[in-house]
């Protein structure tokens, strides 16, 4: 018999997690929906109640955003920085993460041991090292090429960014790797396959969960990162990332604040990650722990 006290205490846990999850919600979608409605609001109607609907769509602030603060050029430029970084990012952490957990060779614990060291190391405190080594590497192209490279590069941006995330991405891979059986391994080289083959054919496409998780968290990370970015592009006149346009938006009108303007701006720097994490939320909702092996 399932006593009455039980039942309750299930019930009040139910309804604990049911607020808590709607709170949360809440949370997150309200201010999501005002950036929104902001975004297309005349710049007068900001200055009345703020939880008021726009009075029409005003999409010309989306064209004044995109046109006159250059969000157009900015957002080219974080897609190009984003998507050159998470293919560098690729290129290097894969190997490294299938190379690190299928097999044993001198320095393999002192490597481990340095990618997760690297996990407790902040991005934000080493910038300016980074930005040091980057003008004197400058200084010494200039002396050699007559011209520097290092800064102001959107490609050199984008090495950053996977360096940066590289001790994060091998941890994480390198950890579902591990839980992989080694029978289909052993099969592909009794087929004749060889390591670089049986990675590619083999072990990424049973491990596509974890690196479409990754490839979520290190976009996210790169396409809203405003440190390393605002430091490297350095030159006013130069290429700039999305986030750091954002800046541009409140210089408008001789330093008047175009709020219109500035919402769009922000839709655009939301908009793709949304569209991101709406195509590829059932490949995450798979779990990184999938077996390869049933039997």
């Amino acid at each position: 018999m399932v006593s009455t006290k039980g039942n309750k205490t299930d019930i009040l846990y139910k309804i604990f997690i049911y607020v808590a999850l709607i709170t949360l919600a809440v949370s997150i979608i309200i201010p999501v929906a005002w950036v929104f409605m902001a975004s297309v609001k005349q710049n007068s109607e900001f200055y009345g109640n703020p939880w008021v609907l726009p009075q029409g769509l005003h999409v010309q602030n989306f064209i004044d955003a995109w046109g006159k603060a250059r969000m157009g050029e900015y957002m080219l430029n974080s897609v190009l920085a984003t998507g050159l970084g998470l293919i560098i990012l690729l290129a290097v952490a894969l190997p490294a993460a299938y190379v690190l957990s299928r097999f044993q060779f001198t320095g393999k614990k002192f490597l481990n041991t340095m990618f997760m060291g690297g996990l407790f190391i902040n991005v934000s405190y080493i910038v300016v090292p980074i930005f040091l080594m980057f003008v004197d590497g400058d200084k010494l192209a200039r002396s050699i090429f007559g011209n520097g490279f290092l800064l102001n590069n959107i490609f050199m941006l984008s090495v950053v960014y996977a360096s940066t995330a590289l001790p994060f991405t091998i941890y994480l891979l390198s950890g579902y790797f591990s839980t992989l059986p080694k029978a289909y391994e052993e099969a592909a080289y009794v087929d004749g396959a060889g390591y670089f083959s049986t990675m590619i054919k083999i072990i990424l496409p049973m491990a596509k969960p974890s690196i479409i998780t990754v490839l979520l968290f290190n976009f996210l990370s790169f396409w809203n990162e405003y440190i390393i970015a605002m430091t490297l592009l350095s030159d006013p006149k130069g290429a700039k990332t999305l986030p750091v346009g954002l800046m541009n938006l409140m210089k408008a009108q001789n330093a008047a604040a175009q709020y219109g303007q500035m919402y769009a701006g922000l839709v655009l720097v939301m908009l793709p990650t949304l569209i991101l994490y709406i195509c590829v939320q059932k490949k995450l909702t798979q779990g990184m722990t999938l077996g390869g092996l049933k039997g």
